[in-house]
């Protein structure tokens, strides 16, 4: 087959799906996952370009400490892989850096293609400076072959302080701005996507598995726009969702 006939395909691939509005969200069209702990895997993993894995949470107290949510070492071949921390608290103690280091190094060992890390902090939009900050710190006790990501709340788009937006951006390398909270979909979320292009950090949009979603006006003409990101969920859960919503 000819270079000009191939590149259609290559070009076909390459872009974000399309979605009809109100649509529900199909794993099986989309090609970047959250697996989180409790979730089975499912087929759609299958042709995944990337995966984001909980690895662990890191939990407040007297001392803040890192738990395990992940008890075998993934080993994937077929996709980039970005370890997920959700995290509570940024009291970071140096028995997490070492503990988060060395799980990075367990994956890496099992021949898993490792992106980076993925901080899952809730980050208060009026704080985002002070967040920024932490991220730096964490920035740089990373090896430098590893990219930093974040989730966001959609507030920040919309509210963000555009000071401490500017922070995250000289810092991380990625933010997934998720559409939902807990297993729902945030009403009114497309009043706060109407405001991205205050965003200056390469982005993508966190969907719900078999959650609605209506892509902005002017989404994929965004040149900050990197695509989604789906949160998979059980089967029988997202069969539910699908249907109620029908």
């Amino acid at each position: 087959m000819g270079w000009y006939r191939v590149l259609p395909l290559l070009l076909l691939s390459a872009a974000p799906p399309q979605t009809m509005p109100g649509a529900r969200v199909d794993a099986n069209r989309y090609d970047a996952f959250w697996l989180w702990a409790g979730v089975r895997p499912q087929p759609a993993l299958a042709h995944a370009s990337r995966i984001y894995l909980l690895q662990g949470a890191v939990v407040g107290g007297d001392v803040a400490r890192m738990v395990a949510q992940r008890p075998a070492v993934p080993r994937i071949s077929h996709a980039e892989v970005w370890m997920v921390l959700r995290v509570e608290t940024l009291a970071w103690t140096p028995q997490i850096d070492a503990q988060l280091l060395a799980a990075l190094e367990r994956w890496q060992r099992a021949g898993n293609r490792v992106a980076g890390v993925q901080v899952d902090f809730d980050a208060k939009t009026r704080h985002l400076s002070s967040y920024a900050a932490f991220l730096k710190t964490l920035r740089d006790r990373l090896p430098p072959q590893y990219k930093l990501g974040i989730t966001g709340l959609l507030d920040w788009s919309a509210n963000g302080d555009p000071e401490g937006l500017e922070r995250l951006a000289g810092v991380v390398d990625e933010v997934v701005l998720q559409i939902y909270q807990g297993r729902h979909v945030i009403p009114g979320y497309r009043t706060y996507l109407a405001k991205l292009g205050r965003l200056k950090i390469p982005f993508r949009i966190g969907i719900l598995e078999g959650g609605e979603w209506t892509p902005p006006p002017g989404l994929a003409a965004n040149p900050r726009f990197e695509g989604y990101v789906v949160f998979l969920l059980n089967p029988d859960r997202a069969e539910t969702r699908r249907q109620a919503s029908s």
